[in-house]
């Protein structure tokens, strides 16, 4: 059901918008978590450590599909905000024809260079054949990964969150039951692991992809919209392209960490690939929450009405930190009994690696949250070069930070710190760039928030 979030009270529509998408990611992730677990518990530490180190390399192709996603969303969001029907069924054709060119530019580039990034990792060779494998499989899904991203954009982008956690949680439970089936029933190793991600992103994909050309359908609009527009195609760009990059250089910064990572050994590895998951899983949920607050601020924006979005960003806020306090709690409480899930014969170094991480990282989470919602305003209003700024000051700084401090007597956990220092710093800018947004010098007009 399409929502209009420029009428009504921001924080209900927010809660009403973005708890769907919460659930959404916890599915989302459940497709790594489910690989990690399944390898972990039934092949041994070392398809464990196998599998979270494609894993950083399928954060780059993940990287494009986000910004596809976001680049489609925001456009579309606007033009629905503004009710501009016909350029808004341009704007969706437009997305799904240039994301399938960048899809197949990355299948073909994943095809030829797999070896060259996992040996630029540093791949121990102990790993390094079930890791190609799991990448193979991987690139021949990406389309899947894409069109998906896609059609869960559109879905959003019209004010409708629980489609696409309908979809999620459906084929993320057949997930686990089809690496269970594959790997234990039928012996398949790393390889059933990465087929029954292959097979359930799929299916979700061609559902998906099936049910917004249905909704499309329904939104009326006077005369034939075009199939592809250029004008649309250099908006929908300007946003993807550094919602892209943003999570390109995250994830090359992440694999240039792994390669630091691999020289402590199978045992660091392990335990990092286990506590990144449980990390990646909170983080990525307060992004989902800060694609929903993009999505209500790019149809205010559509719509004329800026005063609204300081009150989103409030909403924001209170909704990310109340989810921030339980997931901190039980991270930085029971860090070894969650990573146990993942290690079924776990050694102590790989046990110490998880639960340190785990342990410096939580805290800092109502900080790198609060920059996560100012960065869904600043990409939904399209002021990319601000959230570009905070992005790479982050990564810049985790990265440096990470190298030289592996280098020190902390060994592996230094690391760890690296994080915080860079999540510190990056929020302050974040939060700076939003309080100088032109909606904080709207006229206050209590009469919006009804």
């Amino acid at each position: 059901m399409n929502k209009d979030l420029t009428v009504g009270k921001p924080d209900t529509l927010l809660w009403q918008f973005c708890l769907p998408l919460f659930g959404s990611v916890i599915f989302q992730q459940l497709y790594n978590i489910a690989d990690s677990l399944v390898a972990g518990n039934f092949i041994g530490e070392k398809a464990l450590a196998a599998v979270g180190n494609s894993y950083e390399i399928t954060l780059i192709y993940i990287a494009f599909a986000f910004g596809c996603n976001i680049g489609c969303s925001v456009i579309v969001s606007t033009y629905f905000g503004a009710k501009q029907y016909k350029s808004l069924k341009t704007a969706v054709s437009t997305a799904m024809i240039t994301s399938g060119a960048v899809c197949l530019i990355l299948m073909l580039t994943g095809i030829l260079f797999c070896s060259s990034l996992l040996n630029l990792i540093r791949t121990p060779q102990e790993v390094f054949a079930d890791s190609k494998l799991y990448l193979d499989i991987y690139i021949w899904g990406l389309p899947f990964v894409f069109f998906y991203n896609i059609s869960t954009g559109i879905f959003t982008s019209l004010g409708d969150s629980r489609t696409p956690f309908y979809f999620l949680a459906a084929s993320s439970v057949s997930n686990i039951l089809m690496d269970i089936w594959f790997v234990a029933g039928f012996h398949m190793g790393v390889a059933g692991v990465a087929w029954a991600t292959f097979i359930c992103q799929g299916i979700s994909c061609i559902l998906a992809v099936t049910a917004v050309f249905r909704r499309l359908k329904d939104i009326p609009h006077t005369g034939k919209f075009e199939l592809f527009s250029w004008q649309i195609c250099r908006k929908f760009a300007s946003i993807a392209i550094p919602s892209t990059l943003q999570q390109s250089f995250i994830s090359v910064g992440n694999i240039i960490i792994q390669g630091v990572i691999n020289g402590f050994g199978p045992g660091v590895m392990a335990g990092y690939s286990a506590a990144i998951k449980l990390n990646n899983l909170v983080i990525t949920s307060f992004t989902t929450l800060g694609n929903g607050v993009s999505n209500y601020a790019a149809q205010n924006l559509g719509a004329g009405k800026l005063e609204r979005i300081p009150q989103g960003f409030k909403a924001g806020i209170k909704l990310v930190w109340i989810l921030t306090v339980p997931l901190t709690a039980l991270y930085f409480a029971f860090p070894k009994t969650l990573l146990l899930f993942f290690l079924k014969e776990a050694s102590a170094e790989s046990v110490h690696t998880g639960t340190m991480l785990l342990r410096i990282l939580s805290p800092f989470y109502f900080i790198i949250s609060a920059k996560i919602v100012a960065d869904g305003i600043m990409r939904g209003t399209g002021r990319m070069v601000s959230f570009m700024i905070a992005t790479f000051t982050d990564l810049i700084l985790r990265v440096a930070l990470a190298i030289v401090f592996a280098r020190t007597s902390l060994g592996a956990t230094g690391i760890w710190c690296a994080w915080p220092i860079g999540w510190c710093v990056a929020t302050v800018l974040s939060v700076w760039f939003y309080h100088n947004g032109p909606w904080n010098r709207q006229p206050k007009n209590s009469g919006d928030q009804t």
